[in-house]
């Protein structure tokens, strides 16, 4: 057989703008796809042929915030056998690319991070697309689970560890009201990916960080002011600026489904996008872990600290696709652009990532229609789930 045999992956239902098709087949040689095309095309012939058995077939999904999973806290240890767990773990639920999250932490370990998501893109370590870099830059009124203890403002050295060139996308969360617009400025012009959240900042102050260049919004209603008739506040900037993207956790626990509804009809098509904020239970059976000294419980799907704050989720990028249709009443094929080209396009990967098209990353969750991922594949490697 061919170092890189070209394969067809046949009778499946791939999901497209329209909504789940069949008669169609995608061939992929390598890390890439080649093309789709009808069942009947004479290069299906000499491919070596893997069937869906009738599956659904859908773009890999990207989440942008994963502190952890199997097990694993990226905080407690910032390092390649980390992030090659975490990955792995997500991978069952269909997550083809991550931005593993350090949450609010010293810049010592903020620097380690840097540096292990470097090594692991280096060592092509499968789905790591970069890192989102969540605080310490917040505001200490809206820290949620955060150490408020080292929250601060960033100096010198902190722009030019994140500025300094990286092997994948950084991604940073900040609030507006701590940074100055100078700082966004630099921070974004420099190819940083500044968005908005942790925030108390009132909407002159986050419509003055979006002119600077934040494009967008860490986990939407969470941990920021809300909108009101008089003070519209952070969300009232976001669902009011059209080119912003808005993160979604759609749990049923961070924001109620009415309310995310609201944010979908608000922003333009293409601008709000699934993440998970997934935590260690997320692919593992242990459902308790330790945060900044708190111990956090899993129950029913809801991560929160004995005092009851909410830390990050339980929630997994397939359970996020299931929520969006059953919960939110939306199109699978929107639902799956929300977990996969809208996020590309946020991290600017668009042109390689989040698609099923010719020249693409061959990277796709298989599920079944109860939204049960059955293969994840990344860069035309086949990983099967169950």
């Amino acid at each position: 057989m061919p170092p890189n045999p070209l394969i067809a992956l046949v009778n499946g239902r791939l999901v497209g703008d329209h909504g789940p098709r069949e008669g169609q087949v995608v061939l992929v040689r390598g890390k890439r796809i080649v093309a789709i095309v009808a069942h009947d095309d004479a290069r299906i012939g000499d491919a070596q042929k893997h069937d869906l058995q009738g599956h659904l077939l859908l773009p890999g999904f990207i989440d942008v915030q994963v502190n952890g999973g199997g097990g694993l806290l990226f905080n407690d240890a910032p390092t390649v056998d980390t992030l090659r767990g975490i990955a792995q773990a997500h991978r069952k639920y269909g997550t083809t690319g991550m931005l593993p999250t350090l949450i609010t932490d010293t810049a010592e370990q903020m620097h380690a991070a840097l540096t292990a998501v470097d090594e692991a893109i280096e060592q092509r370590v499968p789905g790591i697309l970069g890192i989102h870099v969540e605080g310490p830059f917040l505001a200490t009124a809206r820290k949620g689970i955060h150490n408020a203890d080292l929250f601060r403002l960033p100096d010198a050295s902190d722009v030019e560890v994140l500025t300094a060139p990286h092997k994948g996308v950084v991604m940073l969360t900040l609030a507006p009201d701590q940074v100055s617009p100078a700082i966004i400025a630099r921070l974004s012009e420099a190819g940083v990916v500044v968005v908005a959240g942790h925030t108390g900042a009132d909407y002159a102050t986050t419509r003055a960080a979006l002119d600077a260049g934040v494009c967008g919004f860490t986990h939407l209603y969470n941990a920021m002011t809300p909108l009101a008739s008089r003070d519209p506040g952070v969300v009232g900037a976001a669902l009011d600026d059209p080119y912003s993207w808005c993160g979604l956790i759609v749990d049923g626990h961070h924001v109620h489904p009415a309310t995310l509804r609201v944010a979908i009809a608000a922003k333009a098509q293409g601008k709000c996008v699934l993440v998970t904020d997934a935590m260690p239970p997320v692919g593992s059976d242990n459902p308790i872990y330790v945060l900044n000294g708190q111990t956090i419980v899993m129950r029913d799907g809801i991560c929160q600290s004995e005092a009851g704050v909410l830390a990050g989720s339980g929630l997994d990028m397939a359970g996020a696709v299931r929520n969006a249709v059953e919960m939110l009443g939306l199109p699978l094929a929107e639902a799956s652009r929300m977990a996969s080209s809208y996020p590309a396009a946020w991290i600017g990967l668009d042109r390689t990532h989040g698609r099923i098209a010719a020249g693409y990353h061959a990277d796709f969750a298989v599920m079944d229609d109860s939204f049960t991922v059955r293969e994840t594949w990344v860069d035309g490697v086949a990983y099967p789930v169950v």
